[in-house]
């Protein structure tokens, strides 16, 4: 059976969010992906109960194993970040209600994850998110590819298999990858 991932790019005027199937091959098949569009002159609660009311919906309709959320990180714009901060907690909640595991990754660690390199524009992760899903055209906005680069990169990190016995999938560059992942580890925690 398939790791399905739900993937959320989350925003509070655009929040993408992308369902994707992916195989003990590591192969990654489209499911669904949308964009929650909230107008800007709502109340925020009113903005933040039509987030909530369709992730939700999409987390029934799809019932993914895991959820994989883009981690907020400081920008120089205060209001993204906050708007950006409630969408994900709004997240955070309904997959809690649902008894689903969030995992939060870095833009790097997606980018990283699905180009190779983490210092990639939007331009080639699009690409690429297309190549991997096999998809006709580009996934838009860019709030729809982010959110199934999140989904590729968190089934493609080795997530439990749903059908194993909670052990995680392996292949040669992902335990490089866990390997420098707990160096870095060690090294912030020793710095």
């Amino acid at each position: 059976m398939p790791l399905r991932v739900l993937g959320v790019d989350p925003g509070l005027t655009r929040c993408g969010v992308g369902v994707v199937d992916i195989d003990a091959t590591r192969r990654a098949t489209l499911v669904a992906v949308t964009v929650i569009r909230t107008d800007p002159g709502l109340a925020l609660e009113q903005r933040l109960l039509a987030i909530g009311t369709e992730v939700a919906e999409l987390l029934d309709e799809h019932q993914p194993h895991a959820v994989a959320l883009e981690r907020v990180f400081a920008q120089h714009n205060l209001r993204t970040v906050m708007g950006t901060a409630q969408a994900s907690g709004v997240v955070l909640y309904a997959a809690a209600v649902r008894g689903l595991t969030v995992t939060m990754h870095t833009p790097t660690e997606v980018k990283a994850a699905v180009t190779g390199h983490g210092g990639a524009d939007k331009k080639q992760v699009t690409a690429m998110v297309q190549r991997i899903l096999r998809l006709d055209a580009p996934p838009r906005p860019a709030d729809a590819a982010d959110a199934l680069a999140l989904a590729v990169c968190h089934g493609w990190r080795g997530s439990p298999d749903p059908s194993a016995s909670g052990e995680s999938r392996s292949t040669p560059a992902l335990d490089a990858w866990r390997a420098a992942e707990k160096s870095a580890r060690a090294r912030r925690l020793d710095g």
